[in-house]
């Protein structure tokens, strides 16, 4: 008799926790040939927190729980455990001064707010659509994973007036009479505004849609993930050097 009654609430218990979800299952993507993971999926091994000492190998979560893995996913908090916001900021440990490919998926609650830095200036990455922000991008998906490429390219940069030239410019410099000389597009320019220093640019898109071009990329430097506002996740974190 006694079976017979513990039966049906054994039964009951097992049926809720069959039914129960439990942790989602690690991501399985592999990276495409030539790419290397910049995230192992399991903890923040390879990365540094801006503004703190040590690497965060072996950890799953900043010491200010700021950020932290979950799922097999980078996910910025929209708040410390202290309920403190602001920006901040997670690191490679490695810098890259060789042309390379990054690719990542992210994910945007609402009308939250990230970013991406490439060597240093940020590419601003949010939840555009609901916070009525790039409206060409008419594949960004809302809660959904979006795919985010930049490549970046090393070159020499010439700027005139700290405007960046293109392909189609023609820039002549002379020494007269010891004095440097300039002309640009067939006007005369003063020389002391024109620089030529080692940079890079960054080509950047979003699920395949052009997303921004970056022409402040210098010529070395980290990637790095930022957390501001809302919660933002980030995914498939990785690169490929181009050359």
């Amino acid at each position: 008799m006694n079976r017979v009654l513990w039966a049906a609430p054994l039964a009951g218990l097992l049926g809720l926790l069959l039914l129960s979800p439990g942790p989602l299952p690690a991501d399985d993507f592999k990276p495409e040939e030539g790419f290397v993971s910049l995230f192992n999926g399991n903890d923040l091994t390879g990365w540094r927190y801006k503004g703190s000492k040590g690497k965060l190998d072996g950890q799953t979560a900043t010491l200010d729980g700021r950020i932290k893995v979950e799922n097999g996913l980078i996910v910025m908090m929209p708040k410390d455990s202290k309920g403190k916001g602001g920006i901040k900021d997670l690191y490679t440990l490695a810098n890259y001064d060789k042309s390379f490919h990054l690719k990542l998926q992210f994910r945007a609650a609402l009308k939250s707010d990230s970013g991406v830095y490439v060597r240093g200036p940020q590419l601003q990455v949010r939840d555009f659509i609901r916070r009525n922000e790039r409206k060409h991008l008419k594949k960004f998906k809302n809660d959904d994973w979006n795919d985010l490429d930049i490549v970046v390219r090393n070159a020499i940069l010439t700027r005139v007036n700290g405007n960046l030239l293109g392909p189609k410019d023609k820039l002549e410099l002379a020494v007269v009479g010891g004095k440097p000389t300039a002309r640009l597009n067939g006007k005369d320019v003063e020389a002391r505004n024109v620089s030529i220093a080692p940079g890079a640019l960054a080509e950047c898109s979003c699920n395949g849609e052009f997303l921004e071009r970056m022409t402040n990329v210098p010529a070395t430097g980290g990637i790095g993930l930022q957390a501001e506002d809302g919660k933002f996740e980030f995914r498939r974190v990785r690169v490929k050097v181009l050359d």
